[in-house]
C-alpha cells in the first residue's frame, strides 16, 4: 500500500440477506483510520448481527462507528441503522443529501413505498412462507426505519475525515441520492447510481429509478473522476483500464 494511504482503510462489505425467497448480497462499506470508523448505508432491517460480523475482521467493533453517510433513502440503505445506533452506544453522526433528509426521517413516506408496489410485494411472497413472517415483512414496508440526520452534506463538499471523502450528487435513482468518492484511494463508493451485474458495469436499475434520464446524466458527471475502484451496492467491484472512458460510454457521451 502506498505510504500515503498507510493510514486509510476502506473495505466493502458482504451483507446477505433473504429477501422473497431469494438471497440477496449488497455491499455497503466501511472507512476507518485511527480516529473514525464510517459506514456508508445501513442494509435492510434485522442486520445489525450481520454488521458486527462483516467489522470484525478489521478489528472493530459496532461501538467503535462514529458516523453513518446514508446515500439515499431506500429500505435497503437505511433499514439497519436505528439498530446500529443503539447498539453504538453513543453518539453517531448520521449523514445525508438534504431532499433525503425527510424521507429518512420518517416525516415524508419513503417515494418507492406506493400502494402499487405494496400490492406487488405481497404478490411476489411465496405460499411457502409463513402468514407470520409475511405480515411482519408488509408492517416493515408500511412503516420503514427512520433516524434523524444530524449533519447534511452536499455536492462538491469535501469530508475531511479518513483521508477526505468527496461527496457526489447522483440523482436519479432517488431525487437526492449521493455518491462518494474517496480520495486517497480513489474509489467511488456508487451506491445504486450503478451497478455490477455479470462482471459487467451498468447504470443504476431501471425498475427501482425514479428518473432513468437524471440517473444517466449523473453516470456521466461521474466520468470526470479520477477513478481506480468502483463499488457498487448491488453487484460489488469493478475495476478496468480506462474507467472515465467506460463511464462515458454508458453515459452515451
Amino acid at each position: 500500500m502506498n505510504p500515503a494511504t498507510q493510514n486509510y482503510r476502506i473495505h466493502m462489505l458482504d451483507i446477505a440477506a433473504v429477501v422473497l425467497g431469494k438471497e440477496d448480497i449488497i455491499h455497503p462499506v466501511l472507512i476507518h483510520d485511527e480516529g473514525h470508523a464510517v459506514l456508508v448505508d445501513a442494509g435492510y432491517p434485522g442486520q445489525l448481527g450481520k454488521f458486527a460480523e462483516a467489522l470484525s475482521p478489521y478489528g472493530l467493533r459496532m461501538q467503535d462507528v462514529t458516523q453513518v453517510i446514508l446515500t439515499h433513502q431506500d429500505i435497503d440503505h437505511i433499514g439497519s441503522l436505528p439498530a446500529i445506533l443503539e447498539e453504538a452506544g453513543h453518539d453517531v453522526e448520521v449523514m445525508a443529501s438534504a431532499e433525503e433528509k425527510p424521507f429518512i426521517e420518517g416525516e415524508k413516506m419513503l417515494l418507492k413505498i406506493t400502494p402499487e408496489a405494496l400490492a406487488a410485494a405481497e404478490a411476489m411472497i411465496p405460499p411457502t412462507v409463513p402468514d407470520a413472517w409475511k405480515q411482519a415483512f408488509l408492517s416493515t414496508l408500511k412503516n420503514p426505519p427512520k433516524s434523524p440526520v444530524h449533519r447534511v452534506i452536499h455536492d462538491g463538499q469535501r469530508l475531511d475525515i479518513c483521508g477526505g471523502i468527496e461527496v457526489i450528487a447522483t440523482p436519479g435513482h432517488t431525487p437526492g441520492h449521493i455518491s462518494l468518492y474517496h480520495v486517497p484511494t480513489k474509489t467511488l463508493i456508487a451506491a445504486d447510481a450503478l451497478r455490477v451485474v455479470d462482471g459487467r458495469l451498468y447504470g443504476p436499475d431501471p425498475d427501482q429509478t425514479l428518473d432513468m434520464g437524471r440517473a444517466m446524466e449523473s453516470v456521466g458527471k461521474l466520468a470526470g473522476c479520477e477513478i481506480e475502484t468502483i463499488i457498487c451496492y448491488h453487484g460489488g467491484m469493478y475495476k478496468d483500464e480506462n474507467l472515465s472512458r467506460t463511464l462515458r460510454e454508458l453515459a452515451g457521451l
